[in-house]
């Protein structure tokens, strides 16, 4: 709401004042959706020597497979990265599906060689930053991160079957 008590309503929040109304497609997505990536998913989870379910699973917590989503924070494509994070992985274009899933994958990697493949404290570390959990030495108590693992883990379990 701005000063003239308009209320305004945008799917590309820019402004810390915008609260989430309605959130976008990620549990509604058809199967078709689902799919659509496996082919990328598959050739970097390969290459990088991630598990294909795991990182099909984080995709799908962080941007129910929208090439195009952009989070409040500023986190941008299919594995939501952060600026300064894309920027690290050397990715030039967080919306290209192909470099958004390899750095992502790149990423994840080097967080589970940072917490000994410990999978739990790699997903908190990808959602609150790895220096929170560097810090702790365990998962940051925030409900949206123990929320997070939680559901990538079930996911996960869903596509390992």
């Amino acid at each position: 709401m701005d000063k003239k008590g308009i209320i305004h309503f945008t799917n590309t929040p820019k402004d810390h004042r915008f609260k989430l109304y309605i959130r976008e497609g990620k549990e509604t997505l058809g199967k078709k959706n689902h799919t659509l990536y496996d082919q990328l998913i598959l050739k970097y989870s390969r290459k990088h020597q991630v598990d294909f379910a795991l990182i099909k699973a984080i995709i799908r917590a962080e941007s129910g497979f929208d090439p195009q989503a952009v989070s409040r924070k500023g986190a941008k494509g299919l594995m939501q990265l952060m600026p300064e994070t894309a920027q690290r992985m050397k990715v030039t274009d967080a919306f290209n599906p192909r470099d958004n899933i390899d750095g992502g994958v790149r990423y994840f990697k080097y967080l589970l060689n940072l917490f000994d493949d410990d999978i739990k404290l790699s997903l908190a570390a990808y959602n609150a930053g790895e220096n929170c959990v560097v810090q702790r030495g365990s998962i940051p108590p925030y409900p949206e991160t123990v929320n997070y693992v939680k559901k990538v883990l079930n996911f996960y379990q869903s596509y390992k079957h």
